[in-house]
């Protein structure tokens, strides 16, 4: 039973390898070497497929209302490329959303489950995906830096992701949302800010910011940080109330898009605003 066990855990282990091994190479390439424009086409295909999975997490199941929604999405990017004046604040209230979100979760004890179509969830999607592409648009265009910005979240959120893995499985005890995400713990997050801290000086190193910038440094990378565990136990909750284990199983050993980005949707605003902010 013990080595099925762990064979089973090999084999996935395994296809979660290859799957990263294969995406990674892409995305890295889009980041450093699309044009803005081709990358803001990249990346909304990308908020495409996850919000066709959002429709599953909405309860929609009827393909033409996801090509509906699809077609929203779409055309509100397209908005918010025409109207850059409209991307700042909703950076803001997507910021603001998330971190009211975090108390929700933390103050969450009891999760019931539903059923059947949620339309107003579709709105919510509306302010996880599109403040994530503006905030990926607004770091890419820094200039000079842009795309290495880009790519540092993407490193910042792995990184917190590993560290909080690893520290908490060696030392967790107090779980951090048990109802909302059992295997997540308070020593978790410490390992998260640890990876994050240690990207952040890395970053300062990188910019050669003197001693103030590099404390607000750490402190963005840190909040960035703090909202990516935020985004996937968000996702973990709107999951359980489905009694869903992925999104989708569209990436073999990883489940759905949606289960690779939920960390990004989250700390995107909140590093962009961070970034426009202290570092610029």
């Amino acid at each position: 039973m013990r080595e099925a066990s762990m064979a089973l855990a090999s084999s996935s282990l395994r296809r979660r390898a290859i799957t990263a091994f294969s995406l990674g190479p892409l995305v890295i390439a889009a980041v450093l070497l699309l044009p803005q424009a081709a990358f803001g086409v990249f990346f909304l295909l990308v908020l495409l497929v996850a919000a066709w999975e959002w429709c599953a997490l909405s309860g929609i199941s009827q393909q033409g209302q996801r090509a509906g929604y699809l077609a929203l999405v779409g055309g509100c990017v397209g908005v918010l490329w025409a109207l850059p004046t409209l991307q700042m604040p909703l950076l803001l209230v997507g910021a603001a959303w998330w971190v009211l979100q975090a108390a929700r979760i933390l103050l969450t004890r009891r999760i019931d489950l539903v059923a059947g179509a949620q339309p107003l969830q579709l709105g919510v999607g509306l302010l996880v995906l599109l403040p994530s592409w503006v905030a990926l648009m607004s770091l890419r265009s820094v200039p000079g830096s842009g795309p290495g910005l880009v790519l540092f979240l993407l490193i910042l959120i792995w990184t917190a992701d590993t560290s909080a893995y690893f520290v908490g499985r060696r030392w967790g005890r107090a779980k951090l949302a048990p109802v909302v995400s059992p295997g997540k713990t308070r020593a978790g997050v410490y390992g998260a800010m640890v990876g994050a801290a240690v990207c952040g000086l890395g970053l300062a190193w990188a910019l050669g910011l003197d001693a103030p910038h590099t404390l607000l440094a750490l402190i963005v990378c840190g909040l960035a940080a703090l909202i990516s565990v935020v985004g996937d136990l968000y996702e973990s909750l709107l999951k359980r109330r489905r009694s869903m284990k992925d999104s989708s199983q569209l990436l073999p050993g990883h489940g759905g898009l949606l289960d690779r980005i939920d960390s990004l949707t989250a700390a995107a605003p909140v590093f962009a605003l961070g970034v426009a902010w202290a570092l610029t």
